[in-house]
């Protein structure tokens, strides 16, 4: 698209300090460098988020996460965890309509990064809880 950062960024238009790059993925430092390290891996085609992939770019886009974050780990021994992060409309903290996944090491508990996860425990019945997956799965494609 020619009015997304990303597509920009992936053309050349836009300079980024690329950590790795091949026929199908593009993985530079954020901006905003959360914490030191922190990496987007874009796809090259123009996707807006999950829900856009087909089987082929998902398993080609998503098999090299693996590789990435070994090596931002292996870049710094201070590096002890790794919030892997792909968001999925503006609700959803989606900035950029753009697929991307955020690698973001972590160096301690105090590195100015936090993730907040409610707690709904027991608030569902299992009936409720069966009623929800049941529904989920005659959704799912073979």
């Amino acid at each position: 698209m020619d009015d997304c950062v990303f597509c920009k960024i992936i053309n050349g238009d836009i300079p980024s300090t690329t950590i790795y790059e091949d026929d199908d993925i593009k993985a530079f430092f954020d901006i905003s460098q959360v914490t030191p390290g922190h990496t987007l891996v874009v796809p090259k085609k123009h996707v807006k988020d999950i829900f856009a992939y087909d089987e082929d770019l998902a398993e080609r886009v998503f098999k090299k996460i693996p590789m990435i974050a070994r090596a931002i780990k292996a870049s710094n021994p201070k590096i002890i965890g790794m919030n892997i992060c792909q968001n999925n409309g503006e609700i959803a903290y989606q900035s950029v309509m753009h697929s991307h996944i955020h690698l973001v090491p972590r160096y301690s508990k105090d590195d100015d990064f936090s993730m907040h996860w409610g707690d709904n425990t027991g608030l569902a019945s299992n009936e409720e809880l069966q009623k929800r997956a049941d529904n989920i799965k005659q959704h799912l494609e073979a």
